[in-house]
């Protein structure tokens, strides 16, 4: 054990003389200062690392939908790129790693002039919150097409309907032949297996109303379900929930565009004091060394920081309410 630990010593200490010599050589080649190019090569570890864990982590949306539909199956890849070419599905390809991760190059890059490591750990810890407030906003989009997805496939069973179409065939021909817009925004796998294997359409309707902004959809559910158990004309059901769909938003458009303004004053004031930097700068002043190498200017950033947050995250509260009020 004792000349176990001996040689690993011996490694250990090779091996850092080694990476030294490595690095001198390097920066003599480059023409770069040895800890410049350790703060790169230590940079692009963490971007290799961070692209490693998104690749780990992220879902397979074609397998979740297989085991929807056939809970008990174990599909090969071969037989599951036959299954999502069946169902009308596009097999996944590659794909890339978030832009976020730009951040932590970038953090070490503006690290270097400022010779403050709080510059590199600020954009560190900036990467996950712009991630999530990227995938918010992205999700936003997805809500907005699904509400329009829902107002135009109620529209199109209609429409089928009054050609002489039966139900089952009215919700096939409108969701495989590309007539409702931003279909693709709507997750059908469960619809169609209801039309096509004899399940319970209602049911498949409400599965769909709990996707976020497709809640329309249980209205379509509900004229389903009141056509089939008492003869009333589902077409004309169909109808008054598109219409019912359309006003509300409209009235969701419109509360947008009234906020719009605050808004916009609540981002300009935020971006106020990046443009006092930028003024101090141009006298001749200098700011940065001030906020990040003295207490007091430290104290200053981290408080205006958090004022900062606060601040945003009030008028986001408050115009999240204002677009949450019920019409």
């Amino acid at each position: 054990m004792s000349g176990f630990g001996l040689g690993l010593g011996y490694g250990l200490e090779y091996g850092s003389g080694a990476t030294a010599e490595w690095t001198g050589a390097a920066a003599a080649v480059l023409g770069l200062p040895a800890p410049v190019l350790r703060a790169t090569a230590a940079g692009a570890l963490l971007c290799l690392l961070g692209w490693g864990a998104w690749r780990l982590a992220e879902r397979d949306v074609t397998r979740r939908r297989q085991g929807w539909l056939f809970p008990r199956s174990q599909q090969s890849p071969r037989s599951e790129r036959g299954l999502v070419h069946r169902l009308g599905m596009k097999p996944r390809g590659g794909t890339r790693p978030p832009p976020e991760l730009l951040l932590l190059p970038l953090g070490l890059l503006a690290a270097w002039p400022t010779h403050s490591p709080l510059v590199a750990v600020v954009a560190a810890g900036a990467v996950v919150p712009a991630i999530r407030l990227r995938r918010r906003r992205r999700g936003a989009r997805l809500e907005e097409r699904r509400r329009r997805a829902v107002v135009g496939l109620c529209a199109a069973l209609a429409g089928e309907l009054r050609t002489g179409a039966t139900p089952n065939q009215a919700v096939e021909t409108a969701v495989s032949d590309g007539t409702v817009p931003e279909a693709q925004a709507l997750d059908c796998t469960v619809l169609l297996a209801a039309v096509r294997y004899g399940g319970s359409v209602p049911e498949a309707f409400q599965a769909l109303a709990e996707l976020p902004g497709a809640e329309g959809a249980a209205g379509i559910a509900a004229c389903w379900q009141v056509s089939s158990s008492s003869g009333a004309g589902l077409a004309d059901g169909l109808d008054r929930v598109a219409e019912g769909l359309r006003a509300e938003r409209s009235l969701a458009e419109s509360i947008r565009a009234e906020l719009a303004g605050p808004r916009s004053t609540a981002g300009l004031l935020a971006a106020l004091p990046l443009f006092g930097l930028l003024l101090g700068i141009a006298l001749g002043a200098d700011p940065l060394r001030m906020l990040l190498h003295t207490p007091g200017g430290l104290v200053c950033l981290f408080g205006g920081a958090l004022l900062e947050w606060a601040g945003l995250a009030w008028t986001a509260r408050i115009a999240g309410g204002a677009e949450a009020v019920p019409a």
